[in-house]
Order: structure tokens, then sequence, then C-alpha cells
């Protein structure tokens, strides 16, 4: 399993590539398509999915750019759909940007499970900062995960997860923008909460943390 952080300078946001199997998806394309192109041909690997944790300007700006030019599916939320196309809730016209994207090629729902090479991504419904928030647990298949791209992770099958902006190190996503929802947020991350604490956390900014971290430290939880 191959997995690299690329930060994007929008809000430091993390875009992140997967590989298995000869396959690649991208969580969070924000950062430059030349960036994620470099990673992928490293690799040598074929783009499959472009997975959105949410429809937020920081994370999806360079979307559309990506599928042009290295193919791929879009893969969203159906409850952050209608963000992409809207210049106020995708949050793009609060930074003069004023940016609307394609529709998604694929909308997902909670307990999806998307299949890379031999590892499976599965969707966790997460709403809060935006109603189709998601977060992607990535399992290898074969029970025996990799937390990275350099070495073997707990042996249960449960290798990271991606929490997009519900969860951060010490911190959680902001529910004052658009439809964020305050109360939705909390029981999103009690759910998150009762993860195995082992499990990495791969959040949509910020550093690595563990879902025990989190328990154990977050003043938010």
């Amino acid at each position: 399993m191959i997995l690299k952080a690329i930060l994007n300078g929008m809000f430091d946001s993390n875009c992140y590539v997967l590989g298995d199997g000869g396959e690649a998806a991208v969580i969070d394309p924000g950062a430059d398509v030349e960036d994620i192109a470099k990673v992928v041909d490293e690799h040598s690997l074929k783009l499959k999915y472009i997975i959105l944790t949410h429809a937020h300007i920081d994370h999806i700006s360079n979307v559309d750019n990506l599928r042009e030019a290295l193919g791929g599916k879009t893969v969203v939320h159906g409850e952050d759909a209608p963000l992409l196309g809207d210049r106020m809730l995708n949050g793009s016209a609060l930074f003069g940007h004023g940016q609307s994207f394609g529709m998604s090629d694929i909308m997902v729902k909670d307990g999806d499970v998307l299949e890379l090479g031999g590892a499976k991504l599965r969707v966790i419904h997460t709403p809060g900062h935006t109603p189709g928030s998601i977060c992607i647990m990535l399992t290898d298949g074969e029970g025996e995960g990799t937390g990275s791209s350099e070495g073997k992770g707990s042996g249960e099958g449960e290798s990271c997860i991606f929490t997009g902006d519900t969860l951060f190190r010490l911190s959680i996503g902001r529910t004052d923008l658009g439809a964020g929802d305050h109360r939705k947020i909390i029981e999103s991350l009690r759910r998150l909460m009762k993860l195995e604490g082992s499990l990495k956390v791969y959040p949509g900014h910020g550093p690595v943390t563990t879902i025990e971290f989190e328990r154990l430290n977050n003043p938010w939880i």
C-alpha cells in the first residue's frame, strides 16, 4: 500500500494519494494537479477514484482539473453533492474564488465500500462540518493493515482512517459555515471514538494522530 500526503497551500489542507494493486485514489484534491500526477506516475498507478471527504473549496479546488488530466471517478456523499455547484455553500465565494464544480460520478452513503486493488475503502458518514461529510476507513482486505507506506499496521485489517474536517489532532471541524451542525458533529465524533484506539487518523488539516490520543486529550471529546 502506498500512502502519500501532499500539503495544499489553501489553509494548509491535506491531500492524500493512496495506491494499491496498480490503482490510485486521491482523497481531497486541493493540491496542485502536477504534484498529484507526480506521485501517481512515480508508482505507475492508474487513478480510479477522486474522493471528497466534504465539498469545501480547500479540499476540492482541483477536482475537475484532476479528473480531466488523469481520469478517475469523483466520489462524494449524496448530501454534499449540491455543494459542488453552489459557490456560497462550497465556500469559494467567501474567499474571492467563486468556483463551481462538475457533478460527481459516484454518490456514496454510510457503509458503502470502494475497492482499490486489494484494499477496501469504507465510507463512514460523519455529518456536522457539512451535511455530507464522510470519513474513509482503509483496510487491506487480507486482515492485515498498513498504517503508512513504510510498513505493516496492527494486523487487524483496519489500517487507518481519513477524517477530513471532522476530526483533527486536538481539535474538530468548525460548524459555523453553511449548513454546519454542532450537535451532529459531536454525535459523529462519539461514533469515531468507538473505533480501535491504535487506529491512525489522517485529518484534513494538521498532523497525523490516533483515535486513542484524541479520546484522551481532545478537549472537544
